[in-house]
Parts: C-alpha cells; structure tokens; sequence
C-alpha cells in the first residue's frame, strides 16, 4: 500500500487541529460529537477549525447533478431550489405528501449522479456494491483510491484549501455509522497522500464499537494515527498535548458544546435543530442484546444542574426551533428537571416506559417544558419476550403511559424489534395486537428485524453464522431457537402486520429518509 508522497504545503509542529464530520448521514442537524469537542477546545484555548462535509458535500452533488434523458430527474432538477427552501421552512412540512415528494426528488438526484459507479447514494445512505464498510480491507482500498469516491472532486478541493489555509497539524474524523466509512477512509487516503507528516486521528460511534471488540487489532496502522473510544474529549485534549494536572480534568470533563464552527441554519430543517446529550452510556443498561451493554459502556450523566444552565445558555445564544436530546435514555431525574426549568424552546427525546409515564400530572409538566415527542422502546407487545429481553417495564405500564403522553399532547415515536430469540410469530401477532389497540395514542412507528450483537452477553447461548461479511461486522446472524428467522420475520411484516388497516396509516405518516428527526415538525403547533 503505497499512500506517501510529498506535500507541496507545510505542516507546523503546533498542535492545530481541523474536524471533520464526514458523508454520509442525515443532515438535518449539526454533529453532537464534534459540538462537544469544541467546547472542550475552546475552554482549554486550543487552535482549531471545524467542516461539516457531509453537509456540504451532498449539497455540492446536488447543485452539480448532471443533465438526465429521462423525466423525473428532470423534473426534480427544475424543483431542486424549492424542494431545498421547503425542507427549510414550517410551511414544507404542512404536507406530508408534498414533503415526500421533495424527499424522493432529492434522492433521485443523489442516485442518478453515481449510477454508473456502482454506487447507491441517498440522503442518509451511502452503498458500494463492490466495497463493505465492514471490510478493513474495503476500507483500505477506498483510502489508496480516493479518487473513486463521489464526493472526491469536493472534498480535493475543499481540503486543500483548508490545510493551506488553516495550516492545521491534525485533522479528526468523526466516524459514527457505516454510511460515513467508505468516504471517511477515502478522504484519510487523500490526506495521508498529500500531507504525510499530518496526523490523522480516528473517533465516533462506530469506531468505539471496532474497538469495544474483544477481538479488535488495528487494521489501519499507518494509516490512522490515532483511534479513539468512547467520549473523545479527553483523548483528543491529550493528543493535543494538554496533560491531565491528576485531579481528573481531562479524562472527565463536561464542557458547554459550542456550535459556532457549524452552518446551524444551513441544515435540511425548518430552523437550527441542537443536539445535546445529557450523558453517556445508558442508565438502565440491562436490556439484553443491547449494543451499548455489549461494549461495556459506562453511564456517566451531566450533572442536573449543569444541564439545566447548558440548556438555557443555548437555547439564548442560538434560539433553536427544536432541542433533540441524544442520550440512549433520558432518566426520570432528567426529566424531571426539565419540567422544573424549562430550556426555553420544543425538544424531544428518547425515554424508557416507566411509572412516571403513566402519571398524567407529571406528562403535562412535560408538555408544558416543551417537550414535543417522545421515543419510546417498547420493542414487543408481548410480555414474557419484554422479560426474556430484560426490559423492566409491563404492557400494562406501557398502555398507561401511551395513553396519559396522548392526554397530555405528547406524541409518540413506538419502536419495534421482530425476530428477537424469545420471539416466535404468536409473539409477533401479539405485537401487533397491542399497536392496533392503540394506534390512537402512537403517531410513529419504527419497526425493526432484530440484529444480534457479536459480543453480546447471550451470543454464545446461540448456533451464530456470518451476518455481514467482514472482519469489522457488528453483528451475527443466528439460528432462531424457535424457527423464527429473518425470512420468516420479513414474511409477517410484509404480508400482515404492515397491512393491517390500523397499522398501515401509523407508518404512512412516518418521514422518509429523516424518520424521527423531522418527525417532531409534523407534530409541533
């Protein structure tokens, strides 16, 4: 692998640093991760820059989509500036339909430029037919040629620009899904290419999970010169050469996310949507087969009061039409404090089922704070599976509390996973039971086919075979102890749950592409 050749620029030997946050994911809001790490660089009065690739280099594909014969790409070219000010503004999402239609031109557009590359590109998704995101050796390839990549002619130009401009000495990806992988690594390639003394540095979700592996060994060395897991604030101080004074300050340090270096208002929104996550890990953290339990993950939230004072500030410097809260589960206490002190604009998030749901006061408390929509995991609607899976909650909860977040005008965004090891099609059907008895308090559905983690607690429980091929795959798949396997599963969803006359409008209503992201707009007064 030959990725080293002369630099035409310098690179200084102070720790200046450039983040990147690559394509390909949805860009309707600006990265939590990076918004973190420059509030722990500005507090520490480190030199840095910040590009938020994604964003720009899908509307650079966009604005340069080629001429096409046939009508539809045409037609979405002419709508192309439309379809863009409606996805920005209140008034694109009054319509649903009118709202899939720019959806589904927007990623006709993305198709139709790397048709011919054996590439399949849409607004949150990037697919190579012939390259794996779960394949170091793909990976490698796309980084020795990057000139292969579709947002090569962007991110040439772009990143030769910055480093002549900006001088940096490091540049950090934040690689947090398997749509970034592929380009992530090409543009690495590139960088290593042309800037060999550089450092490149390595973190975000995906990359924590590589490394959580008992099984993990670096692929990439000379490639990446350094890999971070978990919350990368900390490392990436220490990278920079800020040293820890031994009272914890760098290994365990909150600090205020700064968006500034972000195009907050640029985004496929109707205004500045601001991620902020009030911990790490989950505080439940006992639901089998859950990815951040799998990787041993710690729980480690903001302190209450600090996330109120964080919230407020924000809210006031950047007058957000939407907060979304990131954590895996937002705790009771959390919760509570937000009824308490309102942030001062709409937010949602993820919430466990618990008794405080089925508590009408306490919801209305809720919508009164500004909450908008909340996403729930109730993943079955059969209670001996909800037990299997260690889920700490009962149908009877689950109904009260979906019943109480629709008194209150909360909506709901249900999610389902099928094909789980304790499941069998009656389980399904149970399933389905519960959501058509409901399907008046539940505005969303997310409906998923369970994937099993590789180094999931109960994996060696059961008969595994490849899933994704690739030494970096995240999951298994597994023989069903009760015949319950994909096609099966598949089969049920397709032919009867998904048709069923109550279930069918619930799904309807969900946002292409931008599912609970933009959810929340179609809700909001």
């Amino acid at each position: 692998m030959n990725l080293i050749s002369k630099s035409a620029i310098h690179i200084p030997k102070s720790s200046s640093l450039l983040l990147i946050h690559p394509p390909v994911v949805k860009p309707c809001e600006p990265p939590a991760g990076i918004a973190r790490l420059c509030g722990a660089l500005n507090q520490h009065g480190m030199k840095y820059s910040v590009v938020d690739a994604n964003l720009e280099g899908i509307l650079e594909l966009l604005k340069n989509s080629d001429k096409a014969s046939d009508t539809w790409t045409r037609r979405a070219s002419r709508h192309l500036e439309s379809h863009l000010r409606d996805l920005r503004s209140r008034e694109g999402y009054h319509s649903i339909d009118r709202y899939k239609r720019a959806i589904k031109d927007l990623n006709r557009l993305l198709e139709m430029k790397t048709a011919e590359n054996r590439i399949r590109l849409g607004l949150g998704n990037f697919e190579h037919q012939d390259l794996a995101p779960t394949r170091s050796r793909d990976l490698i390839k796309a980084a020795e040629n990057p000139e292969a990549n579709p947002f090569y002619p962007y991110f040439k130009n772009r990143l030769l620009h910055l480093v002549e401009n900006d001088q940096p000495s490091m540049v950090g990806f934040s690689l947090n899904y398997l749509s970034q992988a592929l380009t992530t690594f090409a543009m690495i390639g590139f960088l290593r290419k042309e800037f060999p003394a550089m450092t490149l540095i390595l973190g975000g979700g995906l990359v924590t999970s590589w490394m959580r592996r008992p099984e993990w060994q670096n692929p990439f060395k000379g490639l990446v010169d350094h890999f971070v897991a978990g919350p990368g604030e900390g490392p990436l101080l220490s990278i920079m050469g800020v040293r820890d004074t031994g009272s914890g300050e760098i290994g365990n340090l909150h600090c205020t996310p700064c968006y500034d270096p972000l195009p907050v208002k640029d985004y496929f929104a109707p205004g500045a949507i601001l991620p902020y996550a009030s911990s790490s890990g989950c505080y439940w953290n006992r639901c089998s087969f859950c990815p951040e339990r799998a990787e041993g993950n710690a729980y480690v939230p903001v302190a209450i009061e600090t996330m109120i004072a964080d919230l407020q500030a924000l809210v006031k410097k950047y007058r957000p039409v939407l907060i979304h809260l990131v954590d895996n589960a937002l705790s009771p206490a959390v919760m509570k404090a937000i009824a308490h002190h309102p942030p001062g604009a709409p937010w949602y998030g993820f919430a466990r089922i618990t008794h405080h749901l089925t508590d009408l006061d306490f919801c209305l408390a809720l919508k009164r704070s500004g909450c908008v929509m909340l996403k729930l995991g109730l993943e079955s609607g059969d209670q001996a599976v909800l037990d299997a899976m260690q889920k700490g909650f009962d149908l009877e909860e689950a109904s009260a509390a979906l019943k109480m977040l629709r008194k209150a005008g909360i909506a709901t965004y249900v999610y389902l996973l099928f094909g789980t090891p304790p499941e069998s099609l009656g389980e399904a059907r149970a399933t389905c039971d519960f959501i058509v008895r409901h399907h008046d308090e539940i505005e969303f559905l997310n409906v998923a086919i369970f994937n099993l983690p590789v180094s999931g607690p109960d994996t060696m429980k059961l008969e595994t075979k490849m899933f994704y091929e690739g030494d970096l795959s995240l999951y298994v798949d597994f023989e069903h102890p009760r015949g319950w396997n994909r096609k099966q599963v598949r089969q049920f969803l397709d032919k009867e749950f998904k048709r069923h006359p109550a279930v069918a409008p619930i799904l309807r209503r969900d946002p292409p592409v931008f599912t609970s992201n933009h959810a929340p707009f179609f809700v909001m007064d």
